[in-house]
């Protein structure tokens, strides 16, 4: 397609006279960004990127830059364009290909390395969502040959989509480092070019991770590890981000699965290569599985936002929205605002005035509250002249109910998933709307409005406290837009909850609209967002990084989910008999690795951890000591699972750390007064609340602060 870089400015002498400059036209409003740079060629626009960093001594993507550069043209191309991907295709229609490698590791090493001359590809499994499964097999190709065989395939199968399972971070970087041993080209492009990659980062909640970000001409590269952990940033529900326990967690590994070891897979290899390859087609079957579940909300994002397929999957919602607001802002040829300098922003209401067990509970939220309370006041950014903010919400919303209202009349299972996928990828769009006004990074961001959304919010909320309260209702815990209490002794039956709900949710706007989201036979509250719920047809639902942080030890958490339902069934009495069974299971050995190991991710790179210790500004921890003594080149967004061996439960874990892979069944070798003394120490922690069994008062170390600390702080 005819293609034309451009660059917006402040001022267009900022581009003056820089070659291959076609056109500067000035841009309408009294937003800074008034000038829209055209250039000639790719090569041009990063020439004319260059000079306004020397000339400014900002970089491009600083707030305060007087100009904006977007490094990726596909990007920028759809911007000016107005196209977006995928038009009139639904999901099913994407030709998606799985790959996977498995590798040999030379005797006498722990991990693999594409830079050990004895380390080779054995097997590169692919199937594709028309059916087609092949393992290219390592014992009758040599690596060379494996390499020409895949691009040979991924050229007759033609993919949209790669999809592999930590790909950025492993396949594609060994695949590589393996080709140019071999100087094979890895031709995977539709116009023939090769396979390329650069370092890149992304954050996820609170981890950043480092990968390489490889493209491939005309095709797009998701990475379902990194779909696993964006799918995990609200659903808090994923032990692991390994593909087996991924596709054990959504249901798609086959009974029949093949397992191996990492360990065995050399063995394999030498000695039952047809195991190995029915072990690399589970592999690619699962990945195509959990790309089929986890990657269609994306698929319609490619539909909406100005951003490649592979880079949708890759960017935050508010930086989506920003462009979306570009992207119109562009077609009308206005101005573009510079991101408003950041402020402290107020957080919503939070408490928790009771804790211990309570009967009968009511959950009840506000639905998108902050979208609803933006729409309902007008509470939009200033700087948004063109009213396009509000509008995209109100959009949104009104796609959102379609799709629900589609989902709820779908025919099929296959229908109903889709409009299920897409009203929930409405949802989270709908809610970062309020999160944007707060974006450091948002050309229209609004941190004034952002205070006003949520001190509307507060208000609301704390009117309905004020209500139920005023007749009779028991409040346990309010979070923002939602709160759990046990009704009024009045409300007896379901007619009655119904009743009581109508009357609180005409006491709100028109526009604001209350919901009963739960009913529950009792509720464990122990802190501030950390409770266990028992529904009434006996559903444990346990909530809180304090009750199942993976900080915490399988055997932990296992006790924990235990414990709550005998106290919510009221059986608390016997808690003291589950202590016992689990501290004779320790003194017996009878936990598996899994029960006690610890999981942990590596949230710095091993040079920044080495040089915090060294500084004195950190305390030595057992993932990174064991990273610093293995083979593996490790990065942050990395995980480490190990265990604590030796005897006495005061030993340091640093020192007393193995890794998990090293434990054996046949000698086990954990430290079992160490975990021990930990089931006691949990159990301790508890026992008040076991013990007293009823609705009390919370210690004020318990109860949250009236008002969260800022979203943006």
């Amino acid at each position: 397609m005819p293609f034309s870089p451009f660059l917006l400015a402040a001022d267009p002498d900022l581009v003056k006279g820089v070659a291959g400059l076609v056109t500067v036209e000035p841009l309408a409003g009294p937003a800074e960004l008034r000038w829209l740079a055209r250039f000639a060629s790719w090569a041009d626009a990063q020439a004319a990127r260059d000079r306004c960093r020397e000339a400014s001594g900002q970089p491009a993507n600083a707030p305060a830059a007087p100009y904006r550069f977007f490094s990726d043209p596909v990007h920028q191309y759809l911007l000016l364009s107005g196209r977006t991907s995928f038009g009139g295709l639904a999901f099913a229609d994407l030709r998606r290909l799985a790959l996977d490698i498995e590798v040999f590791t030379t005797e006498g090493h722990e991990f693999p390395s594409a830079a050990r001359p004895g380390d080779r590809i054995i097997a590169i499994a692919l199937a594709d969502s028309t059916g087609f499964r092949h393992v290219l097999r390592g014992d009758r190709l040599d690596e060379g040959a494996l390499l020409e065989a895949c691009t040979r395939a991924i050229r007759e199968r033609d993919p949209d989509v790669i999809e592999g399972h930590n790909i950025f971070r492993f396949d594609m970087a060994y695949i590589q480092a393996r080709a140019r041993r071999h100087k094979v080209k890895l031709a995977w492009g539709r116009d023939g070019s090769a396979l390329s990659g650069h370092p890149s980062r992304m954050q996820i909640a609170e981890r950043t991770i480092t990968y390489t970000k490889y493209e491939v001409f005309g095709r797009h590269i998701v990475d379902t590890w990194i779909l696993a952990q964006q799918y995990d940033v609200t659903s808090r529900d994923l032990e692991s981000y390994g593909l087996k326990d991924v596709a054990r967690a959504f249901g798609v590994a086959a009974p029949a699965r093949t397992y191996l070891p990492p360990e065995r897979i050399p063995w394999t290899f030498d000695h039952d290569p047809e195991t190995l390859c029915r072990y690399a087609l589970d592999d690619v079957r699962e990945t195509r599985a959990l790309g089929r579940i986890l990657s269609q909300s994306y698929f319609v994002q490619a539909q909406i936002f100005p951003y490649s397929y592979q880079n949708v999957v890759l960017r935050g919602n508010a930086t989506k929205i920003d462009a979306l607001l570009l992207r119109e802002h562009l077609r009308q040829r206005r101005a573009v605002p510079r991101p408003a300098e950041g402020r402290e922003v107020a957080g919503g209401y939070t408490d928790c005035p009771y804790v211990g067990v309570a009967r009968r509970v009511l959950h009840c939220d506000v639905a998108s509250l902050y979208p609803s309370v933006m729409l309902a006041f007008g509470y939009f950014p200033k700087a948004d002249t063109l009213g396009i903010f509000p509008a995209l919400l109100r959009d949104l919303r009104e796609f959102r109910l379609k799709a629900k209202a589609l989902a709820r009349g779908a025919a099929t299972e296959e229908a109903r998933t889709y409009f299920d996928t897409l009203q929930t990828t409405f949802k989270i769009l709908i809610n970062s709307f309020y999160g944007y006004l707060g974006f450091p990074l948002g050309h229209w961001n609004d941190f004034e409005a952002a205070n006003q959304v949520t001190g509307k919010g507060r208000e609301l909320i704390t009117g309905v406290l004020t209500w139920l309260q005023g007749r009779g209702a028991t409040i346990i815990e309010v979070d923002t837009d939602g709160l759990y209490f046990m009704p009024p002794p009045s409300v007896q039956t379901e007619q009655d909850e119904e009743r009581l709900m109508a009357e609180l949710a005409a006491t709100l706007p028109a526009t604001i609209a209350l919901e009963m989201d739960g009913h529950y036979r009792s509720m464990f509250s122990y802190k501030m967002k950390n409770y266990a719920l028992l529904d009434e047809g006996g559903r444990l639902t346990i909530k809180g990084s304090g009750l199942r942080s993976r900080g915490l030890e399988q055997f932990q958490r296992d006790w924990m989910e235990e414990m709550f339902r005998l106290v919510l069934s009221d059986r608390a009495a016997e808690v003291p008999a589950l202590v016992q069974q689990y501290r004779k299971a320790f003194e017996n050995h009878e936990f598996d690795i899994e029960k006690f190991m610890k999981t942990e991710t590596l949230q710095d790179s091993l040079d920044t951890y080495k040089a915090k210790r060294s500084g004195k500004k950190r305390n030595p921890a057992a993932a990174y000591e064991l990273a610093l003594k293995s083979e593996r080149h490790y990065q942050p967004g990395d995980q480490i699972s190990y265990y604590v061996a030796g005897r006495g439960k005061n030993v340091k874990v640093h020192e007393a750390c193995k890794l998990a892979a090293e434990w054996v069944r046949a000698s086990p070798d954990e430290n079992v007064e160490y975990y021990v003394a930990k089931l006691d120490d949990l159990y301790e922690k508890f026992r008040p609340l076991i013990e007293g069994g009823t609705l009390a008062e919370a210690p004020e170390e318990a109860r949250g602060k009236h008002y969260e600390r800022g979203l943006f702080d």
